[in-house]
């Protein structure tokens, strides 16, 4: 299957650079390209590709407003292309995700053949996941024989919220920590896949966000309660010993971080107090840290299919019967808040439905999406 791509930026070397990588493989093809927001929404709604890559800053248009009107008109996969990690640039490209993109990435250093090699590669995957995924919600499926399960009101006693995500999982965290009070009894730790250069950006657009403070990790650090840690970019997170420690060890499932290997280092000691949670995502990293917490005694949630980008970690995770609940992202809030006993920040609590993992259906194929 051919995937079709509209290309946005307002520099014609980016684009001619960008066509020269894609142009390169059989199963891409260049359905057009614009130089601002304007035409590529445009283009867009004539040719209905399977992803937009958009540049933010353009003419006429800027990526921001094309965005929005794409999402709003003929919802498309689109893949955000940064001119700089900067804070101004960061900022800009996680409020496009806020607003439907799906990820996002740093253009290529022009001067550097090795940067660019690695950029080529990376996008590449990139593509080829992302131009799969629907990004319109289909109706939540029914699935077989379902069992009404309340979460229980176990009040003050978890001091952990651990949280895993990759493609998609920005947004989705977001909504998990939008919804946490001032005040939250337990500490938040967050393992975001996430491309180089961009997490500090993503702690503190989640800082600006939510009523918790966020910040990176910091090696030797330790964690209070009220508080979100978000693992840096290229080093793994661990907690030992009531700190949190940072290594540069080789990757897991092709992560670094890895949320298994966060997940194991919580695992070593008694889970009870522990809520880990796995959102969308690719591949399987998470899905045996996750069943290794709750072994331990910890209590496991994943994001539901219908509400991922990409149902692979979470499925994963529930191949390995590893899972407490399934749930759909809109009613995790009111679960934390009833695991934890605090009301929602954002909305009150509300009524949570899952089902018995044995009688979940997944009805899809093996791919992730």
């Amino acid at each position: 299957m051919t995937i079709r791509i509209v290309l946005a930026d307002d520099s014609a070397l980016v684009r001619q650079i960008l066509k020269d990588i894609l142009q390169g493989e059989e199963d891409i093809q260049l359905a057009g390209e614009a130089c601002d927001g304007k035409e590529a929404c445009e283009l867009t709604f004539r040719l209905k590709p399977d992803l937009v890559l958009m540049d933010i800053r353009m003419p006429v248009m800027d990526g921001l407003e094309a965005i929005e009107e794409i999402m709003a008109q003929a919802p498309t996969p689109v893949l955000v292309l940064s001119g700089a990690v900067e804070a101004s640039e960061v900022d800009r490209a996680f409020t496009a995700i806020k607003r439907g993109a799906l990820d996002v990435m740093e253009k290529p250093e022009l001067g550097s053949a090795e940067a660019l090699e690695e950029f080529s590669c990376h996008l590449l995957q990139k593509v080829r996941l992302l131009a799969r995924i629907r990004v319109i919600r289909h109706p939540r499926r029914k699935l077989r024989l379902p069992v009404s399960l309340e979460v229980p009101s176990l009040g003050p006693g978890h001091d952990i919220l651990a949280i895993g995500a990759s493609t998609g999982g920005p947004k989705a965290v977001m909504t998990l920590l939008k919804s946490l009070p001032a005040g939250f009894p337990a500490t938040v730790f967050v393992v975001q896949h996430i491309a180089a250069g961009f997490a500090p950006g993503f702690a503190s657009w989640l800082n600006r966000e939510c009523a918790l403070p966020v910040k990176i990790a910091v090696d030797g650090g330790r964690y209070l309660p009220g508080e979100a840690v978000i693992a840096p970019d290229g080093r793994h997170m661990t907690l030992c010993d009531g700190k949190i420690r940072l290594d540069s060890d080789p990757a897991v499932n092709c992560c670094r971080p890895s949320i298994d290997v966060f997940f194991n280092s919580l695992a070593r000691a008694r889970c009870d107090r522990v809520v880990s949670i796995l959102l969308t995502g690719m591949g399987r990293d998470g899905a045996l840290g996750m069943l290794r917490i709750k072994e331990a005694g910890g209590t496991t949630i994943v994001q539901d299919e219908p509400s991922c980008a990409v149902f692979g970690m979470p499925k994963a995770a529930i191949s390995l019967h590893a899972v407490d609940q399934v749930l759909p992202l809109d009613l995790m809030p009111g679960a934390i808040a009833k695991l934890f006993g605090v009301a929602a920040g954002n909305e009150a609590p509300r009524p949570t439905t899952s089902v018995q993992i044995k009688e979940a259906t997944c009805g899809k194929n093996d791919t992730d999406h």
